[in-house]
């Protein structure tokens, strides 16, 4: 990716965390980046290639700041790259860190998931990129119970990223503490992780 197309993603997912979709607009975008209103059309087309490409990178980004680091980041332990349980762990409990691009993040997403209630084509976009999280997380939780039915680990994996942006949105606006939100979601993958592998679950 280029600077100058990284810069306006950057700025597109400040406007939008700061203003929602609705509130952002090209010129006021272009201000944001320090581009040109021409730059940004000739890059992402219209208003639609912005948003489309946006969440995209704000998919991304999410995926860089769950992935990578080594001891703690935010409160959150980060355990072995190869244990599938500490993986999980980490994907879903760093989306609680008190940075920056984190709330910027965490708010984009929340905005570009409100609006979709009113946009189909970013509705579209929108699902793909939760169905794309759903089967990660559906992975992990896979690996840690190879026996358990696919239906079950999906289910387990959708209550998991629905439970994250619930409370990702309480913890935004001031309603929950990182930590306290961060201790409900371990609660959560424990209950999960244990459903998965009680006898009941491995019923088809």
């Amino acid at each position: 990716m280029s600077d100058r197309r990284r810069a306006i993603l950057e700025a597109a997912a400040r406007v939008i965390a700061r203003r929602g979709v609705r509130g952002l607009r090209v010129g006021e975008l272009a201000a944001e980046a320090g581009v040109s209103t021409a730059l940004i059309y000739y890059h992402f087309k219209d208003r639609t290639g912005i948003l489309r490409h946006a969440l995209a990178f704000i998919g991304d980004r999410a995926d860089r700041y769950t992935g990578t680091g080594s001891a703690t980041r935010g409160g959150a332990a980060e355990p072995a790259a190869e244990d599938p349980g500490g993986l999980l762990e980490r994907t879903l409990l760093l989306e609680f860190q008190d940075l920056p691009e984190v709330r910027e993040n965490s708010t984009a997403w929340g905005e570009l998931r409100a609006h979709a209630i009113f946009d189909p084509e970013l509705r579209e976009e929108l699902a793909a990129a939760g169905t794309a999280w759903v089967e990660e997380v559906a992975g992990l939780l896979g690996a840690l119970h190879p026996a358990a039915p696919a239906d079950a680990v999906t289910a387990a994996a959708e209550r998991l990223t629905a439970l994250l942006e619930g409370l990702s949105g309480r913890w935004l606006s001031g309603l929950l503490p990182a930590g306290h939100a961060r201790d409900l979601m371990r609660g959560a993958i424990g209950v999960e992780i244990g459903l998965l592998g009680s006898p009941i679950s491995q019923i088809d």
